[in-house]
């Protein structure tokens, strides 16, 4: 059996390794520029809790399986490939500056209690006490001990050493195929590929950098009504991000999406401003109609398609791989596709 896998990105690496990882072989993973991918311009937070939204209790625990999978996963990537992907299990801090900031995370604290996820309310005084650099205006917040991180750059780096064969070109047409099993992990590409309703959704992310950490905890902000997110690395990076733009496949990194990032980053942590600002990207997650996956069978053809990850492609990486090898080696799988499948769309 030959198995072809369109797309380099997380989703597709990841379920090259668990292929690889299930002893098959004669893997084709075909990407234009197996260098580059929405993962690249990531943070990296495996948020269960924080990015869990209301009426999307399906997801939410596809999230929190992907989650459950993750330390493993992240284990044997590094057992596989010898090179770590700096998998931190410090957890995320949500943090209110102003009362209507406060208001909004308080009705969030409601909704993941209703959900069972694990959430600690706390104080202005008791998040600088876990962050000592935060603002002073901090009003307050909550800890959510599930919420871990990883860092998508070493993880893609990682994947990137499997022994499977990479093929530099871009597929425009599944016919050109002659491999067995045909995966469709293209991202916002998929929807040429597939007829499925998948688009490009702009996001930018900046990242800083200073001798050393600001903070241990990834933060997850609002101030004054703007939401940021701030992931710090060990080795004294900072991650900020991200916009959510209906722009299309424009990539253009802007002036008022670098102040939209940096604007409450600094609110909320002032040390901020004396970072050296090292990059700036954008880059184009894959979104669908009603925000969720498109893991599955794709009707009408052998192929199998893993695409629509939007925000949260790395999170759910694992739980997808091992669906996807389920259904190549064994024709089904013990995960719950059921609201993910295509046939939602047809």
């Amino acid at each position: 059996m030959t198995v072809g896998i369109v797309g380099a990105g997380i989703i597709g690496l990841s379920v090259a390794f668990e292929l690889v990882e299930r002893g098959v072989e004669g893997i084709t993973v075909y990407d234009p520029d197996p260098g580059r991918s929405a993962g690249l311009v990531a943070a990296g937070m495996l948020a269960p809790t924080a990015e869990a939204v209301f009426g999307e209790e399906a997801l939410q625990a596809l999230m929190l399986e992907s989650m459950r999978r993750w330390p493993d996963f992240a284990a044997r990537v590094e057992a596989r490939t010898g090179a770590g992907v700096a998998y931190r299990t410090d957890g995320t801090l949500l943090v209110a500056l102003t009362a209507d900031d406060r208001a909004e995370i308080d009705r969030l604290v409601s909704f993941y209690r209703r959900a069972g996820t694990p959430i600690e309310p706390l104080t202005g005084g008791q998040l600088r006490e876990r962050e000592p650099l935060l603002s002073p205006r901090v009003r307050g917040g909550a800890f959510a001990p599930g919420d871990h991180q990883v860092d998508p750059r070493r993880l893609l780096a990682a994947l990137r050493t499997l022994p499977v064969r990479f093929e530099a070109r871009e597929v425009a047409d599944l016919s050109t195929l002659r491999d067995d099993v045909i995966i469709i992990a293209a991202g916002a590409a998929a929807a040429a590929l597939t007829g499925l309703p998948v688009r490009p959704v702009k996001g930018q992310l900046l990242r800083l950098r200073g001798p050393e950490p600001l903070l241990r905890h990834v933060v997850r902000g609002v101030a004054s009504g703007r939401h940021v997110y701030l992931v710090p690395r060990a080795d004294g990076e900072l991650v900020v991000g991200a916009t959510e733009e209906e722009r299309g496949a424009d990539t253009t990194v802007t002036a008022g999406g670098v102040l939209d990032l940096l604007r409450p980053a600094a609110d909320l942590l002032p040390g901020v401003a004396e970072l050296a600002l090292a990059e700036t990207l954008a880059g184009l997650r894959p979104g669908t109609p009603d925000n969720a996956p498109i893991v599955g069978a794709l009707h009408g053809t052998d192929a199998i398609v893993a695409t629509g990850h939007h925000r949260n492609g790395v999170l759910l990486a694992p739980v997808t791989a091992a669906a996807v090898a389920d259904l190549v080696t064994g024709g089904s799988t013990g995960v719950d596709l059921e609201a993910f499948g295509a046939g939602r769309f047809t």
